[in-house]
């Protein structure tokens, strides 16, 4: 099997985390490249990858592309370099040395993979992560508490939960990004991957957990939590506005609805109503990219 992890950094030097990314990446059983797309570091890490790390895919872009749109180059690399699976990691994650041996195991080819979302030292589980458990097939939490005995594989929370597992470990049959393609670019930062599960959820893709496998998420509940607040209320618009599941006019009632959340003003939402309004091209743009079958947004 040939295998890319894909590592987004951005100022990836604090607390040695590319470091020990890129670490967990050579002591894995089973060879793995690392692809690495930096976002214009300006804190070493520029310097620091390719002078340590040789083996890994370097390449540094000279702006920040955001989260989505890196990730998509390092897919273009992997599918020109006839990967059979990407392993998509956060720069504040490691992996364990037979990780990415069991999640093979665990694949049928067809399904995007995920395993426990530990915290950074990993001694419980990522905070968001914990949610997606308590929302994800009933089963997994029966056989965890009541039999003993887990399965190799449980399906991932559905399109009603509200909720999807975050993108800092997702393992991924290339399969499946020549099927529906990459991440949507008006996901700059935050919210692409909750759009690309909407995707899996109209393309019958399943999402599932390996719970005999582990990595460890070095982060806050939400990582960079200025951002996540700033840009909170238009991701929720956008994602609305963006998922192919819905029409038009089950649309209306779920941007009313978002008006009800705490902590948030209604100049908030008349905001995101307006980018959207601005936006409307690309949005309409983007939901027949997304419906169609192909390497969309590569």
């Amino acid at each position: 099997m040939i295998v890319f992890a894909i590592i987004v950094t951005y100022n990836a030097m604090r607390r040695s985390w590319i470091e020990h990314c890129l670490n967990s990446m050579r002591a894995s059983t089973v060879p793995i490249t690392a692809i690495v797309i930096d976002n214009g570091s300006t804190d070493g890490t520029r310097e620091y990858v390719p002078q340590h790390y040789p083996d890994a895919v370097w390449l540094p872009q000279d702006r920040n592309l955001g989260f989505g749109q890196a990730n998509n180059i390092g897919f273009r690399y992997a599918l020109e370099h006839n990967a059979d699976y990407v392993l998509l990691l956060n720069q504040d994650a490691t992996i364990g040395k037979d990780a990415i041996e069991m999640m093979l195991n665990c694949s049928d080819g067809n399904s995007i993979l995920s395993p426990l979302h530990l915290n950074g030292d990993g001694s419980r589980l990522d905070g968001q992560f914990r949610i997606c458990v308590s929302r994800s097939e009933d089963a997994l939490l029966d056989d965890l508490l009541v039999s003993k005995a887990l399965r190799n594989t449980y399906f991932g929370p559905d399109r009603e939960s509200g909720c999807v597992i975050p993108a800092a470990c997702w393992f991924i049959p290339i399969s499946i990004i020549k099927k529906i393609g990459g991440f949507n670019p008006l996901f700059f930062h935050y919210g692409e991957d909750g759009n690309y599960a909407l995707r899996l959820f109209y393309h019958h893709i399943d999402f599932k957990i390996c719970p005999a496998v582990t990595m460890r998420h070095d982060r806050g509940e939400h990582g960079n939590m200025q951002i996540f607040n700033k840009g909170f209320m238009r991701r929720q618009m956008l994602t609305v506005a963006t998922d192919i599941n819905l029409s038009f006019f089950s649309r209306l009632p779920i941007y009313l609805r978002t008006l009800k959340m705490n902590n948030f003003h209604v100049l908030d939402w008349l905001s995101a109503i307006l980018w959207i309004l601005a936006h409307y091209h690309q949005v309409t743009t983007s939901r027949r990219k997304e419906k169609a079958l192909g390497a969309t947004w590569l």
